[in-house]
């Protein structure tokens, strides 16, 4: 098979909910690059909470903030933070509607106290890896820390909860022409729904541009593995892309394959199948 970028989703892709890889997907990655195939991460979270047994594994390279931040190598191809004028407009936004956020920095992670407590509450959808990673960090207890601590010195994105979907559609309207609101999976009458907004122009996609052509390879030889809305525009544009098994419905209905899920070691096989070990 003819060299190929190979992009993967972290939760509900590389693992599920906060586990440790699996000595399969691992090995996937691992033979993969001794075939000549580039493997990069290209996920939501940010750099400080990547986790040093999922860069063990040995990458050529991270998106990481959805599209923000994008290093090859060892060298920072691109890393936009959002000016903080903007961060605090978009709080105003959407603490105007009752909602509570979650804000990333390249410093850490800040979030409303408010969200915790809801977060607690929530019976999340089970194709909703991002709101299932969320608990499972405050289980875990990774150090997330309250916004009365956030520098405020600009940040890479702020996700959101809301227990209404009316305040989504609410903030939506002061801020969908400049940010994409990716909205994940919800049980219906369901207390806690969440989402991100991701900058137009700034998103997993224009960060897998930006990987093609730091290798000189065209749009074509990439192959992206996702399950979440945040994966949506990296899979439109990817040359092949492939859901997990887990996926939401709408990422689902948009991939070229679907694969095994998280759990069942799907990377693996579908690794395999392509032919790319």
């Amino acid at each position: 098979m003819n060299r190929k970028l190979i992009f993967l989703d972290i939760d509900g892709t590389l693992v599920a909910a906060m586990s440790q890889p699996s000595p399969l997907a691992a090995e996937a990655v691992q033979r993969a690059r001794k075939q000549g195939h580039k493997v990069l991460l290209c996920t939501g979270r940010n750099m400080p909470i990547i986790g040093k047994e999922i860069l063990e594994i040995g990458f050529d390279g991270v998106i990481a903030s959805a599209g923000s931040h994008v290093e090859v190598e060892g060298e920072v191809l691109f890393d936009r933070i959002l000016p903080e004028k903007t961060i605090q407009e978009c709080l105003d936004i959407f603490h105007s509607q009752g909602m509570f956020c979650r804000i990333e920095s390249p410093e850490g992670i800040y979030t409303d106290p408010q969200m915790e407590t809801l977060l607690r509450q929530a019976r999340p959808e089970e194709t909703n890896s991002e709101l299932i990673r969320m608990q499972k960090e405050i289980e875990l207890g990774i150090p997330i820390l309250p916004y009365a601590k956030y520098p405020k010195k600009g940040a890479y994105k702020i996700c959101f909860t809301s227990t209404t979907p009316q305040a989504i559609d609410n903030s939506r309207k002061y801020l969908q022409d400049r940010f994409v609101f990716a909205v994940h999976p919800y049980r219906e009458g369901g207390n806690c729904l969440n989402g991100e907004i991701i900058p137009k122009g700034t998103d997993k996609s224009s960060g897998m541009k930006l990987v093609c052509r730091h290798y000189g390879m065209g749009i074509q030889d990439t192959v992206a593995f996702g399950d979440s809305m945040n994966d949506y525009e990296m899979m439109s544009h990817a040359g092949v892309s492939v859901a997990m098994g887990n996926a939401c419905r709408e990422i689902k209905e948009m991939a070229d394959v679907i694969c095994r899920s998280v759990q069942e070691d799907g990377i693996y096989y579908e690794f395999q199948r392509m032919g790319l070990l």
